[in-house]
């Protein structure tokens, strides 16, 4: 089982959607019992929050199921638990190093590294208020990672 950890600020719009997406995804290929994603938190603000609401209806309207989330922050624990742990911007990059004390076994990368964007960040729809654009990128970037994780676990890429 390849376990993948999503991370960004408050764990209630970008990780919490990223998990949604590719366990959907990974459902949908057949590769649920291969593929398992979880999500949290850079900070301590949302704990025990859901999706936030205008995320939950972009994931909805899209055809994603949403069951009830509750926001957790990252500990350094996680390091050790998770294959991939995948931040959304530079602000969760540098929480998720010194939360973690570094990055020894190379584990920590943004999302959209795995759509052939390197180095790019997904802007926060708390703040922007882009949740259909925030919404997209997550998909592409969880598109490419699963494309990746089909390939590594020797599944193809149809």
């Amino acid at each position: 089982m390849t376990k993948i950890l999503f991370v960004c600020h408050g764990n209630i719009c970008r990780s919490a959607a990223a998990e949604v997406v590719l366990n959907q995804l990974a459902r949908e290929a057949g590769l649920e019992k291969v593929i398992c994603a979880h999500s949290a938190a850079a900070t301590r603000e949302e704990i025990g929050n859901d999706i936030y609401p205008p995320m939950k209806r972009a994931l909805m309207a899209r055809g994603y199921a949403c069951p009830r989330h509750a926001a957790r922050q990252t500990v350094r624990a996680d390091y050790d638990k998770y294959d991939y742990i995948i931040g959304m911007d530079d602000e969760n990059m540098a929480d998720m190093r010194y939360i973690y004390g570094g990055d020894r076994q190379g584990k920590l990368s943004r999302l959209l590294d795995w759509a052939g964007q390197t180095g790019q960040s997904i802007s926060d729809p708390w703040y922007t208020r882009n949740f259909e654009g925030a919404l997209s990128e997550i998909e592409r970037g969880c598109r490419g990672l699963l494309a990746a994780l089909r390939k590594e676990a020797g599944h193809g890429t149809d």
